[in-house]
């Protein structure tokens, strides 16, 4: 025993209470860090100039969505050597992947909504607790997929609308993906999380690392070991898996602001609830999105596998540019709860104008060379030239289309994030459930083949007009913006019939939204 040995009971007890107090300091030192990071954050998400801020992170925002997209694209590109059937395999196992990345974007735009307005309050436990609740969420999520996705796959193929000669390579390549479904529903969580936080060049690298990985593997595997579709599967498997590991480091490494903590998983049905509601109009988005494309695929199972993988194609590319207009709206996401939550309402209407013009532009300039190089971008893809004939004309028509990405998705992004629910779900399900599907059921039945190549552009146009028409577009054109603010742009605002001018600016958040505080 130590008191037996001579040793005297004050030195102990001294002793005792500097490693407690040094214990203590260290403690304090981390705490204080911590806050300087986070006030830090706070400033730059509400004073930073907001044109700069929002490139800041749309870009790589942007540059996740395009990433995410690129997977498929990839699997495609390298599996069309292998044949149409093969790449009418890749094309319906897109509809099991758009499911796995609805449940992914419910937990993760709607903890992310959420944790952006909750930073922006500076309320940093209850943040750290609705991320670590989407993250055990999605996990959860994840697995059902996967078990019930492996006992029922045969009959979830041919409900994806799987031919027979295309059957085989599609539950080969589903496999694959439902294994990944866990990792790949958490790591779109932490991925919006990251954005959601300011750190969009954060979940840059986990997303771009993966992707480079994909591309790297698929020729190596399909064609260097001669495993075929299996191949592109195993090498999308383990790209996916990377990707989510070095998310996963981003949060233990404490570079984000929210932690990732078991003792932080709510037990609270109310926070879960919270966070499927206002990441519902993402899985309605995403969930009718995979139902528009089964249909899509039933519609065109009649005119043979060589049509199926030319739509395929299209929609794939289609995607591709679609990423490139959300991934600047979920740049603009945390700008928009950082301020919102700030009450910094007049940085709210810049944010948006400034994506939605910025956004306009970059899917016009899209639309113009995806138009002109049609050909050339088919070819890539098809061998048979009456599918790049149909792949062709079919891109050219959905190019039309592009320019009205940014505002039609806008409206329910901004809505979404702020905390109005019953908005932002009538918007998002109003973009495909309304429109595209009654499109895609009607217009085949009319005008065959050519009825399936054109139904996107009359559902996205007639959204178009019936946005403005019932001003569910948040900012419109009048005069008295531009009166009132000398602004010769001539944008103002009009919600809910209500004209605002520059007077009544600061009070945008107020007037346009009602915050849903419960969590």
């Amino acid at each position: 025993m130590l008191f037996s040995r001579g040793y005297p009971v004050a030195f102990l007890k001294k002793s005792l209470y500097n490693n407690t107090m040094e214990h203590s300091d260290n403690t304090e030192e981390l705490r204080t860090a911590e806050e300087v990071r986070q006030r830090k954050q706070f400033a730059k998400m509400t004073e930073t100039p907001v044109p700069k801020l929002v490139v800041t992170l749309g870009i790589p925002t942007m540059l996740n969505m395009m990433v995410s997209s690129f997977y498929n694209l990839a699997d495609t590109y390298f599996v069309s050597g292998l044949g149409e059937n093969a790449t009418g395999a890749v094309n319906v196992v897109l509809s099991l992947m758009a499911l796995i990345q609805a449940i992914g974007f419910t937990f993760g735009m709607g903890g992310g909504s959420i944790i952006s307005r909750l930073l922006g309050r500076r309320a940093q436990k209850e943040a750290d607790e609705v991320s670590s609740s989407a993250f055990f969420a999605a996990a959860v999520a994840g697995t059902l997929i996967l078990v019930f996705g492996l006992i029922f796959l045969t009959p979830l193929m041919r409900l994806l609308g799987s031919t027979e000669s295309i059957l085989p390579n599609a539950k080969e390549y589903s496999r694959y993906i439902l294994i990944a479904a866990p990792f790949m529903c958490m790591s779109f969580v932490m991925n919006n999380l990251l954005r959601s936080q300011g750190k969009a060049f954060l979940s840059m690298i986990g997303l771009v690392t993966g992707a480079v990985i994909n591309v790297a593997l698929d020729p190596l595997l399909i064609f260097g070991f001669n495993m075929g579709v299996t191949g592109a599967a195993v090498a999308t498997f383990l790209s996916q898996m990377i990707s989510f590991f070095i998310l996963l480091f981003m949060f233990l490494s404490k570079r984000s602001i929210t932690r990732l903590r078991i003792s932080s998983i709510s037990r609270k049905a109310s926070v879960y609830w919270e966070i499927v509601v206002t990441g519902f109009p993402s899985f309605c988005r995403q969930i009718l999105s995979s139902l528009c494309t089964v249909l899509l695929n039933w519609a065109v199972k009649p005119y043979g596998d060589g049509a199926f993988a030319a739509m395929g194609v299209v929609q794939k590319v289609f995607m591709f540019a679609f990423s490139i207009a959300l991934g600047i709206g979920q740049g603009y996401q945390p700008v928009l709860g950082y301020n919102y939550s700030a009450k910094r309402f007049d940085r709210v209407y810049k944010a948006y104008l400034f994506t939605l013009v910025f956004s306009t532009a970059l899917m016009t300039l899209f639309a113009v060379i995806c138009a002109v190089s049609a050909p050339f971008i088919m070819r890539g893809f098809l061998e048979a030239e009456e599918s790049m004939e149909i792949g062709t004309l079919a891109l050219r028509l959905q190019c039309i289309c592009m320019p009205l990405l940014p505002l039609n998705f806008m409206a329910g992004l901004t809505y979404q994030v702020v905390g109005n629910k019953a908005l932002a779900s009538l918007l998002s399900c109003s973009r495909q459930g309304l429109f595209y599907i009654p499109a895609v059921l009607v217009l085949p039945r009319a005008f065959d083949l050519f009825g399936v190549q054109c139904s996107a552009i009359r559902f996205r146009f007639t959204r178009f007009f019936i946005c403005r028409s019932l001003h569910c577009n948040v900012f419109q054109k009048t005069s008295d913006f531009t009166k009132d603010r000398g602004h010769s742009s001539g944008f103002g605002i009009s919600a809910l019939g209500r004209k605002i001018n520059g007077r009544t600016l600061p009070n945008l958040g107020e007037i346009l939204f009602t915050e849903n505080q419960s969590v």
